[in-house]
């Protein structure tokens, strides 16, 4: 099929029916990347519902590009929409941050005072000294939500912009106090 075969058979049903297909590889897919974001995290019960929810809307989607029109347009918009689906769920899982972050922070010489400022701001935190490459340095670590990393590193890089910081998620195994 040639570019002109290609638009001239660009009729009102396969538009309609390729929009269809994205639109469910796209809800599928952005379910299906939460739902492996929820794997790693052990929520069970989501898990299990987003897994029944992408199956079912998966089938729907497979099916209509086989049996539908098969136009190259209806299988461009099938791969487009599973691409945009997990770019998509990516973006929501930020949002909604589920889950915890441990902050590591290696400074030169302003940990302490990093280490106070999360305090006043109720992060619990741990001070520790090392030995680095060029010298003496603050280890500094604080076990956070996921939602307020992003504070902790705005107040980290406002006392020390040269700061080492590193993040890692984690689960926790037994439960502390975390701010709220």
């Amino acid at each position: 099929m040639n570019i002109t075969e290609f638009f001239n058979t660009l009729t009102p049903d396969v538009l309609l029916g390729g929009f269809v297909i994205f639109l469910l590889r796209l809800i599928d897919m952005c379910l299906d990347t939460l739902r492996m974001l929820f794997v790693v995290r052990g929520q069970r019960v989501i898990v299990w519902i987003l897994g029944v929810t992408t199956s079912i809307i998966y089938v729907v989607a497979i099916s209509s590009v086989l049996t539908g029109a098969k136009h190259p347009f209806t299988i461009l918009c099938y791969g487009v929409g599973y691409a945009t689906g997990n770019v998509l769920g990516m973006r929501i899982e930020e949002r909604l941050a589920i889950g915890f972050k441990q902050i590591n922070i290696v400074s030169k010489n302003k940990g302490h005072e990093i280490a106070e400022a999360l305090r006043e701001k109720g992060y619990g935190v741990t001070e520790l000294v090392g030995q680095g490459r060029d010298g003496t340095v603050d280890l500094v670590s604080s076990s956070v939500k996921r939602k307020h990393a992003k504070e902790v590193r705005k107040i980290i890089k406002d006392i020390d912009g040269a700061a080492f910081i590193t993040e890692d998620d984690f689960s926790p195994v037994q439960s502390g106090t975390w701010r709220k």
